[in-house]
C-alpha cells in the first residue's frame, strides 16, 4: 500500500502541522507502511528529494506570498499523474490539500484540515470567503476528516455539514523525549517562553508589552520564524527590552526541549488555533501555561496548569497573570503519545 502525505511545509521547517506529519510518518514507516511526504519549498534551497529518518520526502517549488497559500503547479501536476492507495492531505488554509482533492481518483482521501474558520488578517479573511466554496470541495472529496480538538470538529461540522466523516484524533507528544528532561528553573529570573510561528494573530506582541509592565525580573525567549518577526523586534527595541528578549530559530530538538524545561511560564495567545501542540510540549516539560480563551486552546485551560486570558488582551492583566502563574507548581498532565496517534492513523489508512 502506497501512502502520500501532502502538506505545505515539512522539516526542517517547524510548526504544528509539520510536527504532526513528521512524528506520525516516521512511526508508520517503522510499522512497515510505505510513506512518502509531498511538500513544497518556496525557498528553492532544500533538496528536491531526500530520505529523513526512513521517510521519503519530495519537495516541489512553490510561491508563498506572505509565507502562505503555497501555490505549486509542480505539486499539482505530480499528484495528477501519480497513483497512491491513500492520500492524507493537511491544512485547509493552503493549496496543496486542494490539489490532493482535485487529483483524487480511486484512492482513499484523508483530510486533516487544521481549520481555523477564517483568515489571519483582514485581507486573508476576505480571501477566505472567496476560497470557501472551492475549499468545500476538499471536504466533499474526502473519505475521512481528521479534527484535532472538539472546537475544530464543531467548526468543521457547522461550516461544511460533514459530521459522518469526522473523526477526532488529537495531536500528541513523544513521552520518551521528556523522561530525562529535568526542570531547571532559574530562581533569580522568571523565564517566559513563546513558541509559535511569528504572525500577528499569534499574539506575541502582547507578551512583549506585558514584559515592560511585570514587577519582577523576567526574560523572554521567542522561538519561531515568520513575517511578523521584524515588527516584534522593533517593538522590543522601542520598549527598551532588547536585552531581556531573545529571538531564536532553527533550534535543534534538544535545545527546544531545554527551553521548555527552563521556562517558568509558557504563553500562547493565538486568536486562532486548532489544537496548540506547543502547549502539550510545555506541559510535558512541567511548565505552567497561559493561553488565550479561544477555540482550539480553551480545552487546555484547567486553572491548575493552564490559565486563560480573554480577547481583547488586557496587557496589565497579562502582566499580573505572569507573576501569579510563575509562582505556582505544575502537576503531571495526562497527554497522548505520538505512538498512540500513529496507531490510530494506521487503522484509518488501512480501513
Amino acid at each position: 500500500m502506497k501512502i502520500a502525505v501532502v502538506c505545505p511545509r515539512y522539516y526542517p521547517h517547524i510548526g504544528g502541522v509539520q510536527a504532526c506529519v513528521k512524528e506520525v510518518s516516521e512511526r508508520l514507516v517503522k510499522y512497515g507502511l510505505d510513506i512518502e511526504v509531498l511538500t513544497t519549498d518556496p525557498t528553492h534551497e532544500l533538496p528536491g528529494e531526500e530520505n529523513i529518518n526512513g521517510v521519503r520526502v519530495r519537495r516541489f517549488r512553490s510561491w508563498a506570498p506572505g509565507e502562505a497559500y503555497y501555490l505549486s503547479r509542480d505539486l499539482k501536476t505530480y499528484l495528477m499523474h501519480s497513483r497512491y492507495d491513500v492520500v492524507d492531505a493537511h491544512n485547509y488554509h493552503a493549496f496543496p490539500a486542494l490539489y490532493a482533492a482535485q487529483a483524487k481518483t480511486s484512492n482513499r482521501l484523508v483530510f486533516t484540515p487544521t481549520y481555523h474558520g477564517t483568515g489571519h488578517t483582514f485581507f486573508r479573511s476576505l480571501l477566505h470567503r472567496v476560497y470557501k466554496p472551492i475549499g468545500r470541495k476538499i471536504f466533499e472529496a474526502s473519505d475521512i476528516i481528521i479534527c484535532r480538538s472538539p472546537d475544530e470538529m464543531h467548526h468543521v461540522i457547522s461550516d461544511f455539514d460533514v459530521a459522518k466523516k469526522v473523526v477526532l484524533v488529537p495531536n500528541g507528544i513523544s513521552h520518551s523525549e521528556f523522561v530525562d528532561l529535568r526542570k531547571a528553573e532559574d530562581r533569580t529570573c522568571t523565564r517566559l517562553l513563546c513558541v509559535a510561528r511569528l504572525e500577528k494573530y499569534k499574539g506575541i506582541q502582547y507578551v512583549i508589552e506585558a514584559m515592560s509592565r511585570v514587577r519582577i525580573n523576567a526574560a523572554l525567549d521567542i522561538v519561531g520564524v515568520g513575517p511578523y518577526r521584524n515588527s516584534l523586534v522593533r517593538l522590543a527595541r522601542r520598549l527598551g527590552l532588547s536585552d531581556r528578549i531573545t529571538f531564536r530559530s532553527n533550534l535543534s530538538r534538544r535545545d527546544l526541549l531545554s527551553l521548555y524545561a527552563r521556562a517558568n511560564v509558557f504563553i500562547l495567545l493565538s486568536k486562532y488555533e486548532a489544537f496548540g501542540i506547543a502547549v502539550a510540549e510545555a506541559l510535558a516539560a512541567r511548565t505552567r501555561c497561559i493561553v488565550a480563551q479561544v477555540p482550539g486552546l480553551r480545552h487546555w485551560i484547567d486553572d491548575r496548569n493552564v490559565f486563560g486570558i480573554s480577547y481583547p488582551i488586557d496587557v496589565d492583566r497579562l502582566a499580573e497573570m505572569i507573576v501569579e502563574v510563575s509562582e505556582k507548581q505544575a502537576d503531571d498532565v495526562r497527554l497522548h503519545d505520538w505512538d498512540d496517534i500513529a496507531n490510530k492513523m494506521r487503522e484509518i489508512y488501512l480501513d
